[in-house]
């Protein structure tokens, strides 16, 4: 008789791969029955990751959908499991050591089982809290090996790692292949060291299906002596997500192993409940693109957690890109051409930050850099030009040992910037912070919760929450959907691209936008065939302005996003009657999931701030105006 296989159902992980959002509580509580009901299942992964912050995005509160989430499961004798990124705990950022250990704490109570803990850098020392604060927590502590395919990342760093890893005391370990790009055979060498050492570990294999390999790295990681493994189902299932577990079952089954039935009458309920809540209003947020297999994915290594948002993020880039170029009488970009060139770039860059495994926040860090590389590029801007503060974390140490070595022209403009290079525990650097959330709860009126869950939610996002219990995030999330629907049932008609005289190529073009009158050159280059293209239109001058009060001189968003004049409560915000210089920091635009520093390239009086905090803006709308 062959050996038992089970499997896992990352039901949290398919929305993500997929989208921006999770189903709203009253559609979890819905499908669990139908999930427990497929008979298949030993754990089904049911929070972590962006699952709470999203909740309170669109104003739902996380800790009463944990819990009653997780309920069903528990009842029926099915572990729960969730993911936690170590240093950054359910979010983007370092989490202080005192929020961490009440993380595990109150995630246990509300009834998940199993952490899942990664290190976007897969530096052990961010685990060992984790792996300490999960066991004392009462919580299965089980560590994860970011996958990636570089020329470190051989099959000895792994088992290496793994060796360090239970060496602290995990209980399991999770071969997290996030882009899926882990080749089979390497895999499978992994886990049949782990095993060898340690038959006792459990293993679970997670891989995405991204471009393709997933099956076959699944049928490895069983030879290979893997115990659990991660699968989706339809109608998320492949693309960016995991193989279906109906695939996935097949394969084990041929292959010799003991697998439990499907109960194929409530996959088909699950099914259908889940084309629901995509019908109702999820499927607004999910770009269609990310149903495919894509093969290109191999270079890039892009993981499909985050190819959801990178859609989204192509397409707000794209569209604000095309204005700009709109602007400038250059032709527009289709996605496709974006997209490539972003993978091109990630390909350059990847070396040149130390070769971070691409998954959260580490992955959304290298795109963004990368897209910003792209998009001031086509712009005729230098690389690197558009650095956050938060990546340069990354870069410097602060976040993590890279596991490898930063590139020349990044410790060139690090020093050039006057940064340094940290080599101490990360941890070191965020200090305790519970008391002073406590605090503000207290101030405000607001109840701490059930053991102590809405102070957690607080310090795990504060901004997030704060907006949650003000209401602005629910009917921010509303307004948005409202909008999605309108423009999804009555498609704009594409204007008609501008006609050309054939062989006219002018030097100088006045061009009037929105009332503003610009200088612009044209430059153009000759091609091997004597044909010639554009290559570059670039305004000459500043913008002058006339208003009431004589001229002024504006300082514009380089991105789209939301403005905000500080990114914590220690930064004292620019207002009117400062005086600035050029290159001083005078806000931030959250894009992209960062907070991108917004230098002034004017200088002088402040006479007006344009925007407030938290407000949406454009690419290019006014910010600031000086005299």
């Amino acid at each position: 008789m062959g050996r038992p296989i089970q499997f896992s159902l990352v039901y949290r992980d398919m929305w993500q791969s997929s989208g921006k959002y999770m189903p709203r509580i009253d559609q979890l509580k819905r499908v669990a029955g139908p999930i427990i009901d497929m008979g298949c299942f030993a754990r089904v992964e049911t929070n972590g990751g962006g699952f709470e912050q999203i909740n309170l995005l669109f104003g739902e509160n996380p800790n009463k959908s944990v819990r009653e989430w997780t309920q069903p499961f528990n009842d029926a004798g099915i572990q729960t499991h969730m993911l936690e990124r170590g240093l950054n705990g359910i979010r983007m950022s370092p989490v202080p050591a005192d929020v961490r250990k009440l993380m595990f704490q109150v995630k246990k109570k509300q009834g998940t089982d199993i952490a899942r803990s990664f290190d976007g850098l897969n530096d052990a020392r961010n685990l060992k809290h984790s792996i300490d604060f999960a066991k004392e927590g009462g919580m299965v502590s089980q560590a994860a090996l970011c996958i990636t395919h570089s020329p470190i990342h051989t099959v000895e760093y792994y088992i290496n790692l793994a060796e360090e890893l239970i060496g602290m005391g995990t209980q399991e370990i999770c071969i997290k292949d996030m882009a899926g790009i882990g080749r089979p055979a390497t895999l499978g060498k992994i886990i049949q060291a782990i095993k060898s050492s340690h038959p006792d570990i459990l293993v679970q294999y997670h891989g995405h299906s991204g471009p393709g390999f997933s099956v076959a790295s699944s049928l490895e990681a069983a030879r290979a002596g893997a115990d659990i493994i991660d699968v989706a189902m339809e109608p998320l299932s492949w693309g960016t997500v995991h193989a279906d577990v109906l695939t996935i079952h097949a394969v084990l089954k041929d292959a010799g192993f003991v697998v439990p039935d499907v109960n194929m009458k409530a996959y088909m309920e699950v099914r259908r409940l889940t084309q629901e809540f995509i019908d109702d209003f999820l499927g607004y947020y999910i770009n269609t693109k990310n149903r495919y297999m894509n093969s290109l994915l191999i270079a890039p290594g892009l993981p499909g957690g985050m190819m959801g948002s990178l859609m989204a993020d192509l397409e707000n880039n794209l569209e604000s890109l095309n204005k700009w170029l709109k602007k400038r009488i250059q032709p527009e970009i289709t996605q496709d051409d974006l997209l490539i060139k972003l993978f091109d770039e990630v390909e350059y860059i990847w070396p040149e930050l130390g070769y971070p495994p691409l998954v959260t926040p580490f992955s959304q860090y290298v795109k963004n850099v990368a897209l910003m590389n792209v998009v001031q590029g086509i712009k005729g801007k230098e690389r690197w030009s558009m650095i956050a503060d938060n990546i340069w974390d990354m870069i410097l140490g602060r976040s993590g040992k890279l596991p490898g070595k930063v590139g020349e022209e990044i410790r060139a403009l690090a020093a050039q910037q006057n940064r340094t290079f940290f080599t101490g525990n990360p941890q070191e650097l965020y200090p305790d912070s519970l008391e002073s959330f406590r605090k503000e709860m207290q101030e405000k009126g607001w109840d701490t919760g059930q053991d102590d869950e809405e102070l957690l939610e607080l310090a795990m996002h504060p901004e997030q929450y704060r907006a949650y219990m003000s209401g602005e995030a629910k009917k921010a999330f509303e307004e948005d959907l409202a909008s999605r629907k309108a423009t999804k049932s009555q498609l704009p008609l594409k204007e008609a691209a501008p006609q050309i005289t054939a062989g006219f190529q002018p030097k100088t073009l006045n061009v009037n936008v929105n009332g503003e009158q610009f200088l612009v050159s044209v430059s153009y280059e000759e091609q091997p065939n004597g044909s010639v293209h554009q290559t570059s239109i670039q305004a000459q001058g500043h913008r002058q302005v006339t208003s009431g009060n004589g001229q002024h001189k504006e300082i514009l968003a380089p991105v789209e996003g939301k403005f905000f004049l500080t990114k914590s409560n220690v930064e004292t915000p620019v207002k009117i009657g400062d005086m600035i210089k050029k290159g001083d920091v005078i806000g931030y635009i959250e894009s992209m999931k960062v907070y991108n520093a917004v230098a002034a390239d004017q200088e002088g009086k402040v006479i007006e701030i344009c925007r407030s905090n938290s407000e949406d803006v454009e690419e290019d709308d006014v910010l600031i105006k000086v005299e």
